[in-house]
């Protein structure tokens, strides 16, 4: 399927189909520690600011469909943190395990490059499951950096949180130039 796919950035029309993608990984997967998904006017809310703040939100898509969204974030706003990125990336069911992941993951590391960003963090949900995320990221060059143990609670169960690591521009190897 990654032939016809078309990565851009999001806009305001794509935000209901982001929005069922967002609440079908909500209700049904532990990608997500939340437990109920957000309705249409917090994730414009959620995406607006992120794209005030200059992080890169994109969308897959296929055949006028929104099949996948990525986007990068705060891994944390302290100052200190303003050269990392938390990335985040949810496809839609029926398009998941055709690539689509890949090319958005590739595109928001290019992006966020660009950006002069140096490090981008993942942070996987429910490690032991989510076991597609975490071949994605290490075949994109992440390596695991740390594992919180029974970190989330959700559908009656402890879950794990993977974190994965992958320097940007040289990472810390040289001084930031600002």
């Amino acid at each position: 399927m990654t032939g016809g796919v078309r990565i851009r950035p999001v806009r305001p029309a794509d935000l209901p189909e982001i929005t069922a993608i967002y609440s079908h990984a909500v209700l049904t997967g532990t990608a997500s520690y939340e437990y109920d998904p957000p309705g249409l006017d917090e994730m414009t809310k959620r995406f607006e600011t992120n794209a005030a703040n200059g992080f890169p939100c994109i969308v897959a898509q296929v055949d006028g469909r929104v099949q996948g969204y990525a986007y990068a974030s705060h891994f944390r706003t302290r100052p200190a943190y303003r050269f990392m990125v938390e990335d985040s990336i949810y496809i839609s069911p029926d398009a998941q395990g055709q690539g689509i992941g890949t090319l958005l993951l590739g595109e928001l590391l290019a992006r966020c490059e660009a950006l002069g960003f140096r490090q981008m963090i993942a942070v996987i949900g429910d490690a032991g499951v989510n076991l597609a995320s975490a071949r994605l990221h290490a075949a994109m060059g992440f390596a695991e950096c740390g594992r919180i143990a029974g970190s989330g609670f959700k559908f009656g169960r402890w879950c794990d949180t993977l974190l994965m690591q992958r320097a940007l521009n040289g990472g810390a190897q040289t001084l930031p130039e600002n």
